[in-house]
């Protein structure tokens, strides 16, 4: 897949990752194409699944959540991973779950407005799927970034 992105696709993901608001028009200038062209771009960037949409991106902490903790998961019954994955997706508190190749089945991230709060959460949301146990580790945050896009 990425071999299949040309400079000028790369340099327009650099553009609108760094800016998801920036104009078609402005990506156009930089890119000295049309308009007409850069929307086309991006419309083949997206069906090929390299953007998946845009957002805007919330800091957690200007609304009450001050707690983030990743969670590392280990399954009594290995075999219940598509259940158990299942249910954390239900779960507002769940913002990432990732299958690894670590001790842990799985490894969640997780935002709660206290730690009280995700004790509570690990106590009477987690631990009832069916877990051996769990691993919890607090962020003191120090950056979170968008994947860089480097061009050539």
């Amino acid at each position: 897949m990425a071999n299949s992105l040309d400079s000028l696709d790369k340099k327009i993901l650099k553009l609108i990752s760094e800016d998801a608001r920036i104009p078609f028009l402005e990506v156009a200038r930089e890119c000295n194409l049309s308009g007409a062209a850069i929307h086309q771009r991006i419309q083949k960037l997206t069906n090929m699944g390299v953007i998946k949409g845009s957002q805007f991106i919330i800091n957690p902490e200007k609304v009450g959540y001050e707690t983030c903790a990743f969670i590392g998961i280990y399954l009594k019954e290995p075999q219940a991973f598509n259940e158990v994955v299942e249910k954390l997706k239900m779960m507002p508190e769940v913002v990432e779950c990732h299958f690894t190749t670590s001790v842990y089945d799985l490894f969640i991230k997780v935002f709660a407005h206290s730690n009280d709060e995700l004790l509570n959460f690990v106590h009477k949301k987690l631990l009832p799927l069916g877990l051996a146990r769990t691993e919890t580790l607090i962020s003191l945050r120090a950056f979170e970034r968008q994947l860089p896009i480097q061009e050539e």
